[in-house]
């Protein structure tokens, strides 16, 4: 279950044998059904999550009772709701298995424990907060810039297996639109 991790991790920052133990020590592996709210609203996020395989999405409930979908994932990936987990505030939003998964986890003070003796795990942890907050930036900008057909059709390009894998409303929601409007756009683009 490590593997996928360590190769993430080790494809771009040199780890020693003792730092890889560490690594394998401080994440735990972890599996959860279909439709498990792994992360509550209302509370600290626990964990961040490293997806081995299966799909998360990280949602909140808007004022008229809909669920709002603000990101997914698919493997391979870190996944929480990052603000709140770094900065142990509590949080509005779920993270919800949208499958089956296969996560590696680890609770902020692990994390923090790891970065302490671990220069390596410093640098990497730096580089994936970085590229996190950079795709949400990406997305707002998205979400503002192109109307719905294009932002379909980005996501159709950049990641496909998340239409393969997740329902059609999370998409839909993700995208900024309707159920409705998203099968509208699928039709067009089949004809």
């Amino acid at each position: 279950m490590y593997d996928k991790l360590l190769q993430y991790m080790c494809s771009e920052y040199n780890f020693t044998p003792d730092e890889i133990e560490d690594v394998k020590r401080y994440f735990e592996p972890v599996t959860f059904s279909k439709g498990a709210i792994i992360e509550e609203a209302g509370k600290v996020p626990g964990y961040l999550y490293y997806i081995v395989s299966g799909y998360l999405r990280l949602f909140y409930t808007d004022q008229t009772g809909n669920q709002v979908t603000t990101h997914l994932n698919c493997p391979p990936g870190f996944f929480t709701s990052y603000a709140h987990f770094i900065n142990r505030t509590r949080s509005e939003d779920c993270v919800e298995c949208i499958t089956d998964c296969e996560l590696l986890r680890i609770s902020k003070e692990n994390l923090d424990n790891l970065i302490a003796g671990n220069k390596a795990m410093k640098d990497f942890s730096i580089s994936v907060f970085h590229q996190s907050i950079t795709y949400n930036e990406n997305r707002s900008k998205e979400l503002s810039a192109l109307n719905a057909e294009q932002r379909y059709l980005k996501l159709l390009e950049n990641h496909p297996e998340i239409i393969q894998n997740v329902p059609i409303q999370y998409i839909a929601s993700f995208l900024g639109m309707k159920p409705e409007s998203l099968s509208r756009i699928r039709r067009k683009i089949i004809n």
